[in-house]
């Protein structure tokens, strides 16, 4: 399938792996390269960028197709160092990025000079604009049914992407809810380029988490995420269990005066706990509402190669055949 997106990016299929806290390791970025979408290392689960730099080598040995890496930039008291985790991206030869958080115009440039494309994720058409506007050069345009950040407008992808569409130039992917080829099809119909998936490939073999996380998804039903955190403004997206409901009676028990501090036990740190040692009510932890579509744990070949399949069958037989 050619798109926008795999001319951008130089990849087989119009399939990105989404950057996810403890679960974007080299092993699922070089399995989904290798099934020919796009995969990324999270760069900022890499504690320091002389251990990102060890990851994109990883990452390098396992795969000769394109890899990115997703960088978010986050308001901090003490940030990362991110003049040096940019360094270790340009030094270590990748030519994608996904960033993610506060805008990233202070290190495009940086960027561009290394030959790097840059596709942002946005939660709502102004932000997508200004992302055009500085030089990024694809936008991934994240939907309310998304896992982890959703932003504050609750705008689905059914009325997101067409937006997009109408406002954007350049090529943009949709991101939230999206699970197999209807998903891809459904994005192409109201105008992206191709898709991100984020909790779908959680659901993969080669996914470096416990597998206690990926039955977790395989169980639930899309009415098991809840929204946390709309207090603080920093709305999330996460996979119902005993520490969400704690966070949310927290939340209303406080009101306007809950502060992240207030709710830290269930959020700060736990990710170890839950993707690597299976704690599955050790913390929140992100998942889309998409959880409800996921009922098997294939490959990722398998995952991309079913996509691919599923979208040609829909395009060349039942929309095809509903012309006369």
């Amino acid at each position: 399938m050619k798109t926008r997106i795999t001319e951008l990016f130089g990849i087989q299929h119009p399939i990105i792996q989404g950057g996810m806290h403890h679960v974007g390791y080299a092993e699922l970025a070089a399995a989904v390269s290798n099934a020919g979408g796009l995969g990324l290392i999270t760069g900022l689960t890499q504690k320091t960028p002389e251990l990102l730099a060890r990851e994109i080598a990883r990452c390098r040995a396992m795969t000769d197709r394109p890899f990115g890496v997703n960088l978010t930039f986050l308001p901090s008291v003490n940030p990362p160092d991110y003049p040096g985790y940019v360094k270790a991206i340009v030094e270590g030869g990748v030519k994608i990025v996904e960033t993610a958080g506060n805008n990233p115009q202070q290190w495009l440039p940086a960027l561009k000079d290394a030959g790097v494309k840059v596709i942002h994720k946005c939660t709502s058409v102004r932000h997508a604009l200004k992302a055009e506007a500085i030089g990024c050069d694809a936008i991934s345009v994240d939907g309310f049914e998304c896992g982890g950040h959703p932003g504050e407008d609750d705008i689905p992808n059914f009325i997101l992407l067409p937006r997009a569409a109408e406002e954007l130039k350049i090529p943009f992917v949709a991101s939230g809810g999206m699970a197999d080829g209807r998903s891809l099809v459904a994005a192409l119909a109201l105008g992206a380029e191709g898709i991100n998936m984020g909790t779908r490939f959680i659901a993969t073999r080669e996914a470096p988490v416990h597998d206690n996380v990926k039955q977790a998804i395989v169980a639930a039903s899309e009415l098991d995420t809840r929204l946390i955190m709309r207090p603080l403004r920093n709305t999330e997206r996460v996979l119902t269990n005993a520490a969400t409901e704690r966070v949310l009676h927290k939340e209303s028990a406080l009101g306007a005066a809950v502060t992240f501090a207030d709710i830290a036990p269930e959020v700060a740190g736990v990710y170890p706990r839950i993707m690597q040692q299976g704690e599955m009510e050790a913390g929140v932890w992100s998942c889309g509402m998409v959880a409800g579509l996921i009922r098997d744990v294939p490959s990722v070949q398998q995952l991309i190669d079913s996509i691919m399949s599923q979208a040609e069958a829909l395009i060349r037989e039942r929309l095809a055949g509903m012309l006369r």
